[in-house]
C-alpha cells in the first residue's frame, strides 16, 4: 500500500496505540511513527517492542510535524494533554483519538483545536481485556467498525483520509452524530461492561459462598463476565464519568427489562422466560452473521493464543 501519511504520532501507547503502530507499520500507511507516554517504564516496553521510529515522554516532541495524530490515552487524560500540544501541531494536521466516548471529546477538545488542523474525532471498536504496548499485535482492527464523528463543516479531505486510514487497517468505517455513537455503544458496550463489573464485585462481596468457591467452580457464565471485568479500570472508569448521561439512560431501561424479568422468576411464568431467551438467541446468531464473534465451541476459546483469541468491542 502506499504511504497515507509522512508522520503518524501517537500520544499514549497501550492496547491500542501499539496496535495501530504494529498494523500502520505493517502495512506501510506511515513514512515514521513516533510514540509518547508520561510513564518511563511503558515507553521501554515500547522501544524494546520496536513499535515508533522515536520515542519521547514529551507529547510535544511526538507530534512536532506530525500529519496524524491519535490520542489513544484514557479519556479524561485528553483535555490535558490536548491543551499541553496545541501549540506544536503543524497547520494541516489531522488530530483523532480513539476514545470510546464521542460527545465528551467533541465538547472538551473541539475549542483547543488551533486554526489550520483538522479534529476528526474517532472509535475503533476494538479491543480486548489485557493492556500496554505488548498486548497489541496488527490484526486487531481486521473485520471491526470504526466509527468516526466529525463535526459539521469539518474539512471533507480529512476525513476522507482518516477513514483511508483506517480502512487499510482492515477496518469497516462509518460516520456518525458524537451524540448518537455515545448511545449505541452505552448499550452495545459500557452497560455490558458496568455488569461485568458488578457481577464479579456481587460474587466478592457474598458471604454465603467462600471466594474460592466461586474461583473454583465457575462456570462459562461468571468466567466470561470475569474477562470483561478484567479490562482496564482506569480506561472504564473515564468511560463512565464522560458518557454519565447515556449510561444512566440505557441502565435505566435496562434495570426495568430486569424486573419484568425478576417477576417471571417469581412466578414461574416460564413462557415468559422462553420467549425472551428464544430472541435473544436469535440477536447472538445475529451477531455470529454480522462476522463480530466466532461461533467456534467455547468462544473459541480453544485457539492457542490467549491475547487475540477474544477480540472485544470496547
Amino acid at each position: 500500500m502506499s504511504v497515507l501519511f509522512e508522520k503518524l504520532a501517537l500520544v499514549g501507547v497501550g492496547l491500542i496505540g501499539s496496535s495501530i503502530a504494529q498494523a500502520a507499520r505493517q502495512k506501510g500507511l506511515v513514512g515514521q511513527i513516533s510514540v509518547a507516554t508520561r510513564r518511563a517504564k511503558t515507553l521501554d516496553e515500547a522501544r524494546n517492542l520496536g513499535l515508533a521510529d522515536s520515542y519521547s515522554q514529551d507529547a510535544c516532541e511526538a507530534v512536532a510535524d506530525a500529519d496524524l495524530v491519535i490520542l489513544c490515552t484514557p479519556v479524561g487524560a485528553f483535555e490535558p494533554v490536548m491543551k499541553d500540544i496545541a501549540g506544536a501541531l503543524k497547520p494541516g494536521a489531522i488530530v483523532s483519538d480513539a476514545g470510546s466516548v464521542k460527545g465528551h471529546v467533541v465538547k472538551t477538545l473541539a475549542p483547543l483545536i488551533p486554526e489550520g488542523v483538522h479534529f476528526v474525532p474517532g472509535h475503533p471498536m476494538a479491543g480486548t481485556e489485557h493492556s500496554g504496548p505488548g498486548a497489541g499485535f496488527p490484526e486487531l482492527f481486521e473485520g471491526r467498525w470504526c466509527i468516526l464523528t466529525p463535526e459539521a463543516g469539518t474539512d471533507k479531505k480529512a476525513v476522507e483520509c482518516l477513514s483511508a486510514f483506517w480502512e487499510a487497517l482492515g477496518s469497516d468505517v462509518e460516520l456518525m452524530d458524537a451524540t448518537h455513537h455515545d448511545m449505541v455503544v452505552a448499550i452495545t458496550s459500557h452497560v455490558p461492561h458496568l455488569v461485568a463489573y458488578n457481577i464479579v464485585g456481587t460474587a466478592d462481596d457474598m458471604e454465603t459462598v467462600s471466594k474460592s468457591e466461586v474461583i473454583k467452580f465457575s462456570a462459562g457464565g461468571f468466567r466470561d463476565f470475569t474477562r470483561i471485568a478484567a479490562s482496564d479500570p482506569v480506561m472504564w472508569r473515564d468511560v463512565f464519568l464522560t458518557n454519565r448521561e447515556a449510561v444512566l439512560e440505557m441502565l435505566g431501561r435496562f434495570l426495568e427489562d430486569l424486573s419484568v424479568l425478576q417477576r417471571a422468576v417469581r412466578t414461574s411464568d416460564g413462557d415468559a422466560l422462553e420467549t425472551l431467551f428464544t430472541r435473544t438467541r436469535a440477536i447472538r446468531r445475529s451477531i455470529i452473521d454480522a462476522g463480530q464473534e466466532t461461533a467456534a465451541p467455547d468462544f473459541g476459546r480453544t485457539q492457542p493464543d490467549p491475547v487475540r483469541r477474544d477480540i472485544k468491542d470496547r
